[in-house]
């Protein structure tokens, strides 16, 4: 983990409030456009970067996010739920509803239960009335064809019957990019959708007994998901009593972990990793040794940014159009 300080509030805001402009803005363009394709696909898989501005201002929006909820905790008040909140905790909910009716086949192989291809399934035919709520803004009507493969791939893949970062970073593209979110619903953005969405993963990966794709293994944070860290961290900084050693305490995860989802991170790698943390969790346990939560938070957002957003393996799947714009450049000529 680094020492640098975490961006300033000031900062964070700018840069996210720059993303929901270009988000929504674009969108009236996005009409005559081609539908958004992968990098891959595109390109063929050549040296290739997001734009410096569109990666400015993705990781501005998840730092803005993480700003928001310094020192809150999941239950505390939030503002008012705008409607495009209340849309997505619904959406989440429906989803959420769909596993107790899809329940898993009788499957002898450590991961991959085939019943997860038919939820995503039912997900695929019924997105586009789900994301219909979402669309409040005539605006944003043209740019549904962009939106769909964001939320269609926040829950994993189909093929491989597996799900990681590049799959929540998805659902956090998704949520940047509905562009009319307000400020003050930020708060809610996290502790109540991104929880709900986290616990509508954590089911699946459960039930479905889906396989953690890209996967550090050992070395990682966690095998599917990053931003609940940098998201965790964020509600900790200057907590009276718990610090990053205090993961360590099975007495403050057992009673704290439903309160700061950093915590309920580390509960759930203790829950499904078997043995002694520091083997099997090296990484987290590194961690725990940096003084302060606020350089945790740093270190996680910078982490993220060389470990999932620069990683070519990861966001060669991700697909880009007016709304997310990849710059192309060959390496041999710098252009």
């Amino acid at each position: 983990m680094t020492d640098a300080e975490p961006s300033s509030p000031s900062s964070a805001a700018s840069a996210d409030s720059s993303c929901a402009a270009v988000c929504s803005t674009s969108a009236t363009a996005a009409e005559a456009s081609p539908p958004p394709s992968s990098v891959c696909s595109t390109y063929g898989g050549p040296t290739a970067s997001i734009s410096s501005a569109a990666g400015r201002h993705f990781l501005g929006f998840i730092a803005a996010l993480s700003h928001s909820v310094r020192g809150r905790k999941i239950s505390d008040p939030v503002p008012p739920f705008s409607q495009t909140v209340t849309s997505l905790l619904s959406l989440l909910q429906a989803l959420t509803s769909w596993i107790d009716e899809i329940p898993p086949l009788p499957h002898s192989a450590r991961y991959g239960n085939p019943a997860y291809r038919s939820w995503l399934a039912r997900l695929s035919t019924e997105a586009p009335a789900l994301l219909l709520p979402l669309i409040t803004s005539e605006e944003l009507l043209p740019a549904t064809d962009e939106l769909l493969p964001y939320l269609l791939d926040s829950f994993g893949n189909a093929s491989h019957i597996d799900y990681g970062t590049g799959h929540e970073t998805n659902f956090a593209t998704f949520l940047a990019c509905l562009g009319l979110i307000r400020e003050e619903d930020y708060p809610a953005l996290v502790i109540r959708v991104f929880v709900a969405y986290l616990e509508l993963m954590r089911r699946l990966q459960i039930t479905y007994c889906l396989e953690p794709a890209g996967s550090h293994g050992v070395w990682g944070l966690d095998n599917y998901h990053f931003l609940p860290f940098i998201f965790g961290s964020a509600q900790l900084i200057d907590h009276k009593y718990m610090k990053p050693k205090s993961i360590h305490n099975q007495d403050i995860l057992d009673n704290f972990s439903h309160e700061y989802i950093y915590l309920a991170c580390v509960a759930f790698v203790k829950k499904v990793k078997k043995g002694v943390f520091a083997e099997h969790s090296p990484m987290l346990d590194d961690i725990s040794a940096v003084p302060t939560w606020s350089k945790v938070n740093s270190g996680m957002l910078k982490m993220y940014k060389a470990e999932v957003l620069e990683k070519v393996p990861i966001m060669q799947h991700f697909v880009f159009g007016l709304l997310i714009k990849w710059y192309h450049f060959h390496r041999s000529v710098g252009i």
